[in-house]
């Protein structure tokens, strides 16, 4: 080293580190540092939200899977409790008139005002089964409710094998106090002994068809039928108002597989909703310990449940070979591990917080706070917390007709969001 300039020695340090650094810009897939790189869209350079360790050593996909960088509402917020006594409500959807349609997990139904008091209570639906997670699930309306008042909703149904989880529709009275000619109009086989993970939501598309997503039953014995295309069971199912699939679906010319079947690989899918920006169908699924994950939702693809996942079993083993990836299975656009128990979800469509408009809130159960994600391109690219101080099960969000946003706990509250 004797004789070299030390100006030149430090200036040709500095330029192979330049040089390097750029030839690595793009950043490396499962690396243990994985994150969003400067040039991210969105990306704030916060840390994330998530402070705990997770579950396991899993490394994500690509840059921005998980722990997305903390983001903060700019808009002072108002949060109002608005009732506190419904008896573990579970759907929710506003009504043309700006109330609210929620159905209780033991087998009611209620009508809420634009204000959150109840006003109706409709009984005589068929039986459900109120064990575990199972009960009167997820509701909506017809598409032309104003004029048919037609109602659809899904609930596990008690049979010989076990439980089912049934979908049925029927007519809202003119009273508002039940369903009138009631059809159940689907089934998802295989009936199970188990009383958990049944999903499931309700979504209509452009054509007034039905996005049904359904559990795969949690068992063991039967989570493998998540990848298999003769159980209706760990899908999404596309169907019509009378139960039937719908004409040229994905595997509608497959030898053995349900022709309703939109696409498959799912554990307990309970969060749906379509991005008011793209059109596309978004869903939120529970993983087991860790990999609670968010997919969209593509005709025909497999979504990998129980053969890939970023979670471990409870008990703290592998799930199957303890894999990621694999080719022909999609990878989630995001995953949590912890978990937060993903319960519904909705895009937020309102004008009164403009800095959330097409934001994504995710009702965390376990986790007892509501997710907000900002998402670019597809991507999220920043995560928020809110109403954490509550300690409440955030079951079912909807943007409401007046630009707030509203959310049902499994404690029998409904809250208000909306800005001060």
């Amino acid at each position: 080293m004797l004789g070299i300039n030390h100006k030149a020695l430090i200036l040709v340090i500095a330029t192979m580190a330049t040089i390097s650094a750029c030839n690595n810009s793009s950043g490396t897939l499962n690396s243990d540092n994985s994150s969003p790189d400067s040039t991210s869209p969105g990306t704030s350079g916060n840390a994330p939200v998530e402070t705990k360790d997770p579950n396991s050593t899993y490394k994500p996909a690509f840059p921005g899977q998980t722990r997305a960088p903390g983001v903060k509402t700019k808009t002072a917020l108002n949060i109002t409790e608005i009732n506190s006594t419904l008896d573990h409500p579970w759907g929710l959807r506003t009504l043309p008139d700006g109330r609210f349609l929620v159905t209780q997990k033991t087998g009611t139904m209620v009508i809420l005002t634009a204000n959150g008091k109840q006003q109706k209570k409709i009984t005589g639906l068929p039986a459900v089964l109120d064990e575990g997670q199972g009960g009167l699930l997820d509701v909506n309306i017809d598409p032309q409710f104003s004029s048919n008042r037609m109602v659809y909703w899904d609930y596990s149904e008690k049979n010989n094998e076990g439980s089912i989880l049934a979908i049925a529709k029927g007519k809202l009275s003119a009273d508002e106090t039940k369903i009138e000619n009631i059809t159940v109009i689907y089934r998802a086989l295989p009936s199970y002994k188990g009383t958990l993970q049944y999903g499931s939501r309700i979504l209509f598309d452009k054509q007034g068809n039905l996005f049904v997503s359904t559990g795969e039953r949690a068992g063991n014995d039967i989570r493998m039928k998540a990848q298999d295309l003769s159980a209706a069971i760990g899908k999404v199912l596309h169907l019509t108002k009378e139960g039937k699939a719908v004409n040229n679906g994905p595997f509608a010319k497959t030898a053995n597989a349900k022709p309703e079947i939109y696409a498959y690989g799912f554990r307990n899918p309970d969060g749906f909703d379509f991005n008011p920006a793209t059109g596309d169908l978004w869903e939120a699924e529970f993983g087991p310990r860790g990999g609670d994950e968010i997919n969209i939702i593509r005709p025909g693809k497999n979504y990998g449940w129980p053969v890939i996942t970023y979670g471990i079993e409870y008990a703290g083993g592998k799930v199957g070979e303890g894999i990621q990836q694999k080719a022909g299975m999609e990878q989630p656009v995001y995953y949590w591990d912890p978990v937060i128990s993903p319960g519904g979800m909705t895009f937020y469509t309102g004008d009164a917080i403009p800095e959330w408009k097409n934001n994504l809130f995710i009702g965390g159960l376990s986790s007892t706070h509501i997710a907000r994600l900002v998402i670019k391109d597809n991507k999220v690219v920043g995560e928020e917390r809110l109403l954490a101080d509550k300690g409440e099960r955030f079951r079912a969000l909807v943007t409401g007709k007046d630009g707030a946003l509203y959310t049902v706990t499994d404690g029998g509250k409904m809250f208000k969001i909306t800005k001060k």
